[in-house]
């Protein structure tokens, strides 16, 4: 079976990770989303929806039988022993639907978009890490437009996550998101192109078909 070279894109939270994804979509990229398997090993009537209810109460889903996210997350980030609890619940559920999802996908390589890499000890499951970098102080503006919460929500959001620092020091590639969306999806169609070489060059090596 053809071991496809898998790009970790990663960054912290409100820096920009979703529009790096979204252009490597539109180039033809398959991109194995954690935030979308997140939501899949929740949905309702899945074991993990009845998994995290049970042990975090009824209260957290909505009249439609669906997870309130928002509820959840004010929840957690208030308090670092049940985000670990949780963590332990839904980690290994979005993991083994991203790996499936990752072993059908086609072409040269794949980018696995997990918001908490550096956090999860998940850089075994990748060949390079990509890390989308933005200033903390742009991060905390974003996130409190975006979520309509407090200064104080957001730096504790932040907190949460792996510092720029470390993030920086894991990576393999960096995409500074500093200045226009259109600087951005450039500098990503400079790195699409050299991942496909790298993937070409790699499989030469192994005598592997892409």
């Amino acid at each position: 079976m053809t071991t496809r070279l898998r790009i970790g894109l990663t960054g912290g939270i409100a820096s920009g990770k979703s529009a790096v994804a979204q252009r490597f979509e539109e180039l033809g990229v398959p991109v194995i989303d954690a935030d979308e398997s997140a939501r899949i090993v929740v949905a309702p009537g899945s074991a993990g929806l009845a998994d995290v209810v049970k042990h975090f109460g009824q209260n957290l889903l909505t009249p439609g039988g669906e997870l309130d996210r928002r509820s959840l997350r004010n929840l957690i980030f208030s308090d670092p022993s049940r985000r670990r609890q949780l963590e332990a619940i839904l980690h290994p559920l979005i993991r083994t639907d991203m790996e499936h999802r990752a072993s059908v996908a086609s072409g040269p390589y794949l980018v696995m978009a997990i918001p908490l890499l550096i956090e999860s000890g998940g850089r075994e499951r990748v060949d390079r890490v990509l890390v989308v970098d933005v200033d903390e102080e742009v991060q905390l503006k974003r996130l409190m437009e975006r979520d309509g919460g407090t200064m104080a929500q957001a730096k504790a959001i932040l907190a949460a996550q792996a510092s720029r620092a470390a993030r920086l020091q894991a990576a393999d590639d960096v995409v500074p998101n500093v200045g226009s969306l259109a600087e951005l999806r450039h500098a990503v169609d400079q790195l699409h192109q050299r991942y496909v070489d790298l993937a070409r060059w790699r499989d030469d090596r192994t005598g592997q078909l892409t």
